[in-house]
């Protein structure tokens, strides 16, 4: 059950109380009263402040049901039903071991490419809530990290928990492609996509990836590419014997040609990033032309209590004049 006022802007009215407070402390007159030799008996100085304080108190109730009931307070439930198109998309993210390299930032400080790939990979599954994501992750061979699923806090769940090492190393691109197709080949839905990531070439793994893109585009699913990390010298984390951290220079060339190829076969897009920034852009970028088509309908029951409210003040209203010109009758 959901409670509104329809009309809220009458709740404005009750700037006017206080002022009405400050008015009738500032008008004092004297009156004689009138009323029962019972009354007189009990001491007309109790009785004075007790008819003052009733009358006040039936009139502010009163003035305060008139507004809530101009305001037309509402009991009722809403319903939404949402008809969601949705995409599913399979994720497939390089862990291999030049993942670590730090040519990225996070807040201003150096990051390795892996955490800012977690980073922004978890931004883009938030901002799809009606999509069916999964993640594989690959090295030398693929793994699954998540299957297909809605169920996007149990997904990034264990994507928070991806790390380098889960297999041997290398960068088995064609495997990984053969195994989100499988994923993605017998979906029914209105659109499947492949979003690869990785920072190398195919160096692992039995199968070539143009065969496997090619393979993926002839069931209709599409593949967006982003090759991620500078191209040449880059920073790499060690640690000594004592556990220190130090960085050394590693020369890890990107070939960018594999990768724009697997695009153009499935029909998406290459795009390269080389900085935070970048690879949030690209995200972006492929959420725009994902779209996913959703068809809201909301559906509003309220019932009408002001009814009530007027009533009561009426009431209330009612009450106090007749108190006021019969028992509590005063004259100056």
């Amino acid at each position: 059950m959901h409670f509104r006022f329809e009309q809220s802007w009458f709740l404005l009215l009750l700037i006017a109380l206080p002022l009405i407070w400050f008015c009738q402390r500032r008008m004092k007159s004297p009156s004689l009263q009138f009323g029962p030799v019972r009354v007189f008996r009990n001491g007309l100085k109790s009785a004075g402040w007790k008819r003052i304080f009733i009358q006040r108190t039936l009139f502010y109730s009163a003035i305060l049901s008139l507004i809530f009931g101009l305001a037309r307070p509402q009991f009722g439930t809403t319903s939404s039903q949402i008809h969601a198109s949705g995409i599913d998309v399979m994720l497939l993210l390089d862990v291999s071991r030049s993942m670590l390299s730090e040519d990225f930032t996070i807040g201003g400080e150096r990051a390795s490419r892996i955490d800012v790939v977690k980073q922004v990979t978890e931004r883009f599954i938030e901002g799809r809530p009606n999509d069916r994501i999964g993640v594989i992750a690959f090295a030398g061979r693929p793994f699954l990290v998540s299957p297909l699923t809605l169920d996007h806090t149990w997904l990034l769940a264990n994507l928070s928990r991806l790390q380098i090492g889960l297999t041997e190393d290398g960068t088995a691109i064609g495997s990984a492609l053969v195994s989100a197709a499988n994923r993605l080949r017998d979906r029914k839905a209105k659109s499947r996509v492949i979003v690869l990531l990785t920072d190398g070439d195919n160096n692992a793994g039995s199968v070539p990836p143009y065969t496997a893109a090619e393979a993926a585009a002839a069931v209709g699913i599409k593949i967006y590419t982003i090759g991620t990390g500078t191209n040449g010298l880059v920073p790499f984390p060690e640690t000594d014997r004592f556990g220190n951290k130090f960085y050394t220079e590693e020369y890890m060339p990107f070939q960018e040609d594999t990768c724009r190829r697997i695009a153009d076969i499935g029909r998406g897009q290459f795009f390269r990033a080389t900085d935070t920034r970048g690879m949030e852009a690209i995200f972006s970028a492929i959420n725009r032309l994902e779209k996913t088509e959703m068809d809201v309908r909301q559906t509003q029951h309220y019932r009408d209590y002001f009814s009530w409210f007027v009533g009561a003040g009426v009431v209330l209203l009612g009450v106090g004049t007749i108190l006021g010109e019969t028992i509590w009758r005063s004259a100056p």
